[in-house]
């Protein structure tokens, strides 16, 4: 891979990690809950995820799962029943009320924010499809494929890291601006119908369609 191919990939790789999903959803979600140092388990969820997802595309297997039915509709199915359950566990989150001299947060155990950010990507099989489409497009085949997906790898995870912290760090900032049980519930209520809508958006992928 050139400097001119990977700088291409490079761009692109932020077009694709800024478009809004159920990975910055989940990193606000958490920012809001939990802080940004706290919150910020997630985006390693998501990295974990994401990672496993190139690795699967380089051994081929990517090729499989986007030409099988049955095992797109069951990471499909599995991925909007828990977008869906988070989305029914923020609108029922309760609301503290907060004040100058003590915000404490709630504390979000390591391993489960890290599970939660890698189900929500590894849930998605429409990624693992996207993934198939575009990064072979920057390959050189001249050249060891390997060295060029670790790279390839490399340069997303990264890119994704540091977008997933301004999403987790904005509204860990945004956290210290509600005071009231009413405007937090409302924010609560806001990220619920925000991972239902992709729930639904999950919901209509069609493997034929990509």
């Amino acid at each position: 891979m050139t400097f001119e191919t990977w700088l291409a990939f490079f761009v692109a790789c932020w077009v694709i990690s800024l478009s809004p999903g159920a990975g910055a959803i989940a990193s606000m979600s958490c920012g809001l809950q939990y802080g940004f140092w706290r919150g910020y388990w997630n985006a390693i969820g998501l990295q974990i995820a994401l990672a496993l997802q190139i690795a699967v595309v380089a051994a081929g297997v990517g090729a499989v799962l986007a030409t099988s039915s049955l095992a797109f509709s069951l990471i499909k199915w599995f991925g909007v029943a828990y977008l869906l359950w988070l989305a029914l566990k923020q609108w029922r989150a309760l609301p503290e009320m907060l004040d100058d001299s003590a915000a404490p947060r709630p504390i979000g155990r390591p391993l489960v924010l890290v599970l939660r950010g890698f189900l929500i990507n590894a849930s998605n099989p429409k990624a693992i499809v996207f993934i198939l489409a575009v990064l072979p497009q920057f390959l050189d085949p001249q050249r060891d494929l390997v060295v060029q997906y670790l790279h390839m790898g490399a340069t997303m995870v990264a890119v994704d890291l540091i977008v997933m912290a301004g999403y987790t760090g904005l509204a860990a900032k945004v956290l210290r601006l509600l005071r009231t049980p009413r405007q937090q519930r409302l924010v609560n209520r806001s990220f619920a119908a925000m991972f239902a809508g992709a729930a639904a958006l999950l919901a209509t992928v069609r493997r034929a369609a990509v």
